[in-house]
């Protein structure tokens, strides 16, 4: 979030409701899930908690080491 003006107001969502309804409009504008948390937090001051239930984890892939011979 480097780039918000702590001067400039955003809207605050504080609970699943109102982030829900925020995550619905931009839904169209965000390809993954990474570009949803910078949507919100860019644009809302928002309950991290709310997003965390409402979006789904992403777990790393797995990088296995070669096998040693």
């Amino acid at each position: 979030m480097p780039n918000v003006d702590p001067r400039v107001r955003r809207p605050v969502l504080v609970n699943t409701t109102g982030v829900a309804s925020a995550m619905s409009e931009l839904r169209q504008k965000a390809g993954s899930t990474a570009e949803m948390w910078r949507l919100l937090t860019e644009r809302f001051v928002v309950d991290l908690d709310a997003v965390a239930t409402l979006l789904p984890s992403e777990e790393p892939e797995t990088q296995w080491l070669p096998a040693r011979a």
